[in-house]
């Protein structure tokens, strides 16, 4: 079992860690290549994966469920624990609750789970996205205006899948060959740009850095776990929710509090510790979820 959580994970922090090498070396600007990814690779992926692999109406409803239980938990649980760690609810909470479920989470479910776990994994992550563009941004401005999210290639994406799906169309394959074969490049191109993107955060206050390392993965995988046995799911997605509760903090909470000036320095420490923490944190889930 060690040797296969080890096969499951290197290519995920291999594939980052040759982008943060690269990054250290050239100082290349991705900003181009990062926007082709989110207006075009990756909602060619979502169309492709929800038209391609229709699921029924009832798994799709209770991943989701799933998927926003953990979100919105992880934030109620911790909570509590803001006073007493002595930080900003609006620094600590979003990188706490929306986590790397896309840059790490699908390609980590590709492995652990096959290609079959591909739609169920790229629906936790639209789930995750839409929270973050729409709670997450309320929690940092309140004057956020969510309908903006219509405007999202990968939003128009995710509605275009779920209609094939729903309504039973499948596209013809010579149009799924291509959406799969541009989308497929999706992956990748998340965690090189993931390890290039840690290569420019620093690290401002350890200490809070390490309590996040530690409770971010410990909410999610404990409201994941309240609220499954009112969930009916199989057993690969429930294992996939477990795995998706226990991602680290994903970079965009760094981009968005530098963005709103809300302490990205401390937000940039939460995300850099938790994502080295999620070496930990990943590995374990695995061992306890995998068949």
């Amino acid at each position: 079992m060690p040797w296969r959580i080890a096969g499951i994970i290197f290519p995920v922090f291999a594939a980052a860690g040759i982008g943060w090498l690269y990054a250290r070396w050239k100082r290349p600007d991705l900003a181009n290549l990062n926007q082709i990814n989110m207006e075009v690779l990756a909602p060619l992926l979502v169309f492709w994966a929800l038209a391609a692999k229709p699921f029924t109406a009832a798994e799709f409803l209770d991943l989701t469920l799933g998927g926003v239980a953990v979100v919105l938990g992880s934030g109620l649980l911790l909570l509590p624990l803001v006073p007493l760690l002595r930080v900003q609810a609006k620094t600590f909470l979003p990188p706490m609750m929306f986590t790397n479920t896309g840059n790490m989470g699908i390609p980590l479910a590709l492995f652990a789970f096959g290609e079959p776990a591909l739609p169920a994994a790229i629906l936790l992550f639209i789930v995750e996205m839409v929270l973050h563009f729409t709670v997450g941004l309320y929690i940092l401005d309140h004057r956020t205006r969510p309908w903006a999210l219509l405007r999202m290639p990968i939003i128009l994406a995710l509605l275009a899948g779920l209609t094939c799906n729903r309504g039973g169309w499948i596209p013809p394959a010579p149009l799924l060959d291509t959406c799969r074969l541009l989308g497929e490049a999706s992956i990748p191109l998340m965690l090189f740009a993931l390890g290039a993107r840690f290569s420019e955060v620093g690290i401002a206050d350890w200490r809070i850095g390490l309590w996040g390392a530690v409770l971010c993965p410990l909410a999610g995988v404990a409201a994941a776990l309240l609220v499954r046995p009112w969930l009916t799911l199989s057993p690969v997605q429930d294992s996939q929710l477990l795995l998706y509760a226990a991602l680290p903090p994903a970079v965009m909470n760094y981009l968005l509090a530098e963005r709103y000036g809300q302490e990205p320095e401390k937000v940039a420490t939460l995300v850099l510790l938790g994502n080295l923490g999620s070496v930990i944190a990943v590995p374990t889930v695995l061992y306890l979820t995998l068949p």
